[in-house]
C-alpha cells in the first residue's frame, strides 16, 4: 500500500471557514433553527439570530423571553431545533 502525505494548509482552511459561501451556509442553518424554535415557543417574536465571525463564520440563535430557560429545560426547544438540522449541541464549558 502506498504512503500518503498530508500537509495541512492552515491559511487555506482559515480562508474557507471565513468565506462568504460558509457564511451563507451558517446563516441558512441558523435561520432553519430559529424557524423551528419559533414554532415551539409561545413568543415567536422573541427568537432572534445573530451572525458573527471569529476564526470562522458563526451564528447564535437566542430566545429573548423570561420563559425561555423553562422552555429549554422542559422541552429542549433549542436543542431539538438544532439537532433537527444536524447541529451538534454542547453545553458551555464541556
Amino acid at each position: 500500500m502506498a504512503e500518503v502525505e498530508f500537509v495541512l494548509d492552515s491559511g487555506g482552511v482559515r480562508e474557507i471557514l471565513q468565506s462568504p459561501e460558509v457564511r451563507a451556509m451558517v446563516d441558512e442553518a441558523a435561520g432553519q433553527i430559529a424557524d423551528r424554535v419559533r414554532t415551539g415557543v409561545k413568543a415567536p417574536e422573541a427568537v432572534d439570530t445573530d451572525a458573527y465571525t471569529t476564526d470562522r463564520q458563526a451564528a447564535r440563535v437566542t430566545v429573548a423571553d423570561v420563559r425561555a430557560m423553562a422552555w429549554q429545560a422542559r422541552d429542549g426547544v433549542l436543542t431539538r431545533a438544532a439537532a433537527s438540522v444536524g447541529a451538534e449541541v454542547k453545553e458551555r464549558g464541556r
